[in-house]
């Protein structure tokens, strides 16, 4: 007998499956952004700009310690070309330059944000992993 409930398809889920390739194009940009996010500095910016607003050049420097001129220079280019942050250009003498954050940058340093607050819940067992992991002997290679 048809009409049963017993006798209908059970739906599990109303969204698609996923595909089972990514779009080439957008792997292609998730790589490339992991790989610019993933550097020693836009982080750290997308951080600063986040908790500090709109700041200067120099003091973004001032906060992100152990950068040189030239590789805070290349980051923010970097960054301004991907649309996460913003530059003004002030027209007075010295130059004024101001940087902050897009909503683009915004919402990437919201994603991101994960991880540091993984970092932090799990530091002290990445610690004692690692200090385990080097009172070992030497282990042969695989």
């Amino acid at each position: 007998m048809t009409g049963h409930l017993k006798d209908q398809p059970i739906e599990t889920s109303r969204r698609p499956a996923p595909p089972c390739r990514a779009d080439a194009a957008i792997e292609a940009l998730v790589r490339d952004i992991i790989a610019k996010v993933a550097d020693k500095w836009t982080m750290l910016i997308l951080e600063i700009l986040e908790e500090h607003g709109t700041l200067r050049f120099t003091q973004i420097g001032q906060h992100v310690s152990g950068i040189s001129q030239k590789m805070l220079t290349k980051t923010l280019r970097q960054m301004e070309c991907d649309g996460l942050v913003t530059r003004v250009i002030h027209p007075v003498i010295p130059p004024h330059v101001d940087y902050s954050l897009t909503t683009l940058g915004k919402s990437l340093g919201s994603a991101f944000c994960g991880v540091w607050i993984w970092a932090e819940t799990h530091h002290a067992d990445i610690e004692k992993a690692r200090k385990a992991f080097s009172e070992h002997p030497a282990r042969p290679a695989i």
